[in-house]
């Protein structure tokens, strides 16, 4: 009989064998930061003592990088005026004034339409004998008291620069003087000067005739010839001055004598002929400006 042979049954662990497992160390991870550091600042270190120009090319290659300017913009242009811009109307284009205004081709009657003529007692009723239907008159108004002297239009009892200001003609037509040896040359022509610098700022756009003041047919206390000769060289001056056109109508109807011619005048009336009129409307046609 065979003998029963021992058996040796290996028998498998249901436990598995412990494996080393992998450890993390922060004080490696320290060791290894100190240590990279050291070589980096070993080798810069070598660098610098080996290059005597080291600091200057590393520090000069940063000092170059500038920050990109932006462009400067030109300063825009004020566009503010130095003077008072104007409220009604647009300046009209700047034109050489030569005074007295020479003769020139015939305007269209039509052109009258546009014209605003204000006179004292000179020429009052003017409209009645002439295309002139823009007439602004009084008896009390003068160059001297221009600025002052209310006068009676469709616009109301006002002084003529305010009239002006709300009629806007295209054409205004002085004709101021009959206080000449009543009121001084100085007054006038300062109050005349006065009226034509508020006319032109307040509207630049209006061309501004003033008219030289007729002779008389006879002198009468202070309001002679001599006096108006006088008068109408001052007004010529202050046109050059103010920018205004001047006719010298008073040579038009002005007679050998240096009287008023009698071909202009009504004795009957004591007033200007229908020739006389039609010289005023005439000689204003022919010298505009």
């Amino acid at each position: 009989m065979a003998n029963d042979k021992k058996r040796t049954v290996h028998r498998s662990s249901s436990k598995k064998k412990n494996r080393p497992k992998l450890r993390f160390s922060i004080g490696w991870l320290i060791f290894i930061f100190i240590l990279s550091f050291l070589a980096c600042f070993i080798l810069y270190m070598l660098a610098a003592n080996f290059n005597p120009d080291f600091f200057l090319e590393e520090f000069s290659s940063i000092s170059d990088i500038v920050p990109e300017e932006k462009p400067t913009e030109p300063p825009a242009e004020d566009s503010t005026d130095e003077e008072e811009a104007p409220t009604d109307g647009e300046p009209a284009e700047q034109k050489t004034i030569v005074n007295p205004v020479p003769a020139s081709a015939p305007a269209d009657p039509s052109y009258l339409s546009s014209c605003c003529f204000i006179t004292g007692p000179e020429f009052i009723g003017i409209n009645e004998h002439t295309a002139l239907s823009d007439v602004i008159s009084s008896k009390d108004l003068g160059a001297a008291n221009c600025g002052s002297v209310k006068v009676e239009s469709n616009y109301g009892t006002v002084t003529v620069y305010e009239t002006l200001k709300i009629k806007k003609p295209a054409n205004v037509y002085l004709m101021l003087g009959s206080d000449t040896g009543k009121a001084s040359v100085d007054d006038q022509i300062g109050s005349y000067s006065t009226l034509i610098k508020n006319i032109k700022g307040a509207l630049p756009a209006t061309n501004v005739y003033v008219i030289s003041e007729p002779p008389v047919m006879y002198d009468k206390e202070q309001f002679t010839n001599e006096a108006i000769n006088a008068y109408n060289a001052a007004l010529l001056n202050m046109a050059n001055t103010t920018g205004a056109y001047y006719l010298d109508l008073h040579s038009a109807l002005k007679g050998e004598t240096g009287t008023l011619s009698e071909a202009f005048w009504d004795y009957e009336t004591l007033n200007y002929n229908d020739a006389g009129y039609q010289t005023i409307q005439d000689y204003i046609l022919t010298h505009v400006g």
